[in-house]
């Protein structure tokens, strides 16, 4: 019963930080005591008076502390209610995460401008956090801030952290040059199935990391001698794959050729960033990419990550799914220009501005502006491809946009395992999806939406699915423990009721 009451009280500790945009090592400082003790506390594996929750109350600012146990966020969506106006892109979830991880390349200050405020970053801060990263929100919380330590202490690493995000596999690509043997937690993350990180480990071989998967954990050991004396061909293009191979290459003292690599938006990201650490890379936006790695990389850098592609569909999707006019600004449109071709072949009406560039100078924006359309099922089945195909994690959105269409749509989502299954939740709020196998669903429309109550799918985009066919649904529906949700967007019912939804977060008491 003790036990169980010190891991209440220090859930409520961890989210009451991560509210305020703290670190552990930030709250650590604010009290008076170390990155471990704060992190024993969260985890419920020390002691704690109730001077000390008083102190932790007042430092974080927050009265939940004196409340009690803080349980699962919920969504109550009151429906049927047109968007207007425009809402601005956030930065990219995916390259944001990807950058934290490169971070761990440089000996310098790191710099990186309105980070994400989500889930995964917080996971992946406190990952770094553990094993000795300095790291701090400036500028009113809007940019983060990153100082590297000169020994990193992989042994006090936050495993429970650690295990909430699949980005922790990034990890490998950087540690494997500053350490010969070191231990990391199985990565988590969504639940899409089984995902093999075997394409990884193949990569990685090549620059000497031998990996052996042993009790919840990844047993790393480098051998120095090993290097990649011919080009590494990815058995998968997959864009974490790529991304640990960039990583490795990065600081390996040579060229190192990688071939079948993904060209997305986050992988471009992570080779403009590299460069700002001096790493020469050719072939950008190609399936081919040459890295002219350097050694030691000790620069203060500062960049600038891109507008996300996925977040720019979704909020798309939510003005055709509520048939609104919207403006979305800061489109990525390099990479969501097949989503609109195909949602032009079924009858959107929309307009773009001419095109400008993101603040880290590369990749293209324009304003999109989305306005009630009639539209039609298209005739041939919704697939995801490589970039620049259609997006994998944009696929799960056409399901609530073929469901306003007239006509039949097949969507055939071959990567995962698990999603299409979940993209029948929409069954619930009154949508006619036919499950084919396990990838594969038939969606016919038009629907009329109704109100329900229901658990949040356990994958982001399938979730982010069900709350845009609740906007659309007449009446109050609920969608209960919306944790992965937040783990890739930020502030969303908050953005989405500045643009006219109503959208209500609460916990249960």
């Amino acid at each position: 019963m003790a036990d169980d009451y010190l891991v209440r009280i220090g859930k409520l500790i961890r989210d009451a930080r991560q509210h305020r945009g703290w670190t552990q090592s930030q709250l650590a400082d604010a009290l008076g005591t170390s990155q471990s003790a704060v992190n024993r506390i969260e985890r419920g594996n020390q002691n704690i008076s109730l001077e000390m929750i008083a102190r932790i109350g007042e430092a974080l600012d927050s009265e939940i502390v004196s409340l009690g146990y803080a349980g699962p966020m919920h969504l109550r969506v009151v429906g049927g209610r047109r968007l207007s106006g425009a809402i601005d892109v956030k930065t990219s979830k995916n390259a944001c995460v990807a950058l934290l991880c490169a971070s761990l390349l440089n000996q310098g200050r790191t710099v990186l401008r309105r980070v994400a405020r989500i889930e995964e970053v917080y996971r992946l801060l406190e990952v770094l956090g553990s094993i000795g990263v300095r790291t701090r929100w400036i500028n009113d919380g809007v940019d983060l801030e990153i100082v590297p330590s000169a020994e990193l202490d992989l042994a006090a690493i936050d495993a429970d952290a650690a295990r909430r995000t699949r980005s922790i596999i990034m990890f490998l690509g950087p540690l494997l040059h500053r350490m010969d043997h070191f231990k990391l937690p199985y990565a988590g993350g969504c639940d899409l199935g089984t995902r093999t990180v075997e394409p990884h480990m193949i990569a990685l071989r090549r620059f000497g990391l031998d990996i052996a998967a042993t009790e919840g954990q990844y047993h790393a050991m480098v051998d120095r001698s090993v290097r990649p004396d011919r080009p590494i061909v990815l058995t998968e293009r997959g864009d974490t794959v790529t991304e640990n191979a960039l990583l490795a290459a990065a600081r390996h003292d040579g060229t190192t050729v990688i071939r079948n690599a993904s060209s997305n938006y986050m992988v471009q990201d992570l080779c403009f960033f590299l460069e700002a650490l001096g790493v020469k890379v050719d072939g950008i936006g190609t399936t081919t990419l040459t890295v002219h790695g350097v050694p030691t990389i000790d620069v203060d850098v500062d960049y600038s990550p891109s507008e996300d592609p996925v977040e720019a569909m979704s909020l798309v999707a939510a003005a055709v799914v509520t048939e609104s006019e919207l403006t979305v600004r800061r489109v990525p449109i390099e990479f969501l220009e097949i989503e609109l071709a195909v949602l032009e072949e079924m009858g959107l009406d929309h307009d773009r501005t001419p095109e400008y560039f993101a603040d880290n100078g590369r990749t293209r924006l324009v304003d999109l502006t989305v306005r009630p359309s009639k539209l039609e099922a298209p005739i041939d089945k919704i697939h995801p491809m490589p970039f620049p195909g259609l997006n994998i994690d944009n696929v799960p959105f056409f399901a609530a946009i073929a469901a306003v269409a007239q006509g039949k749509t097949l969507i055939h989502d071959w990567v995962y395992d698990n999603r299409a299954i979940y993209l029948t939740d929409l069954n619930r709020l009154g949508g006619r999806l036919q499950l084919l196998d396990p990838h594969r669903v038939l969606v016919e429309g038009p629907t009329r939406w109704r109100a329900a109550e229901m658990m949040c799918p356990p994958a982001l985009r399938p979730a982010v699915v069900v709350l845009l066919a609740m906007m659309a649904a007449e009446g109050t529906s609920v969608l209960r423990n919306v944790y992965v949700i937040n783990r890739g967007y930020e502030d969303l019912a908050e953005r989405l009721n500045s643009i006219g939804a109503q959208i209500e977060i609460f916990r249960d008491i």
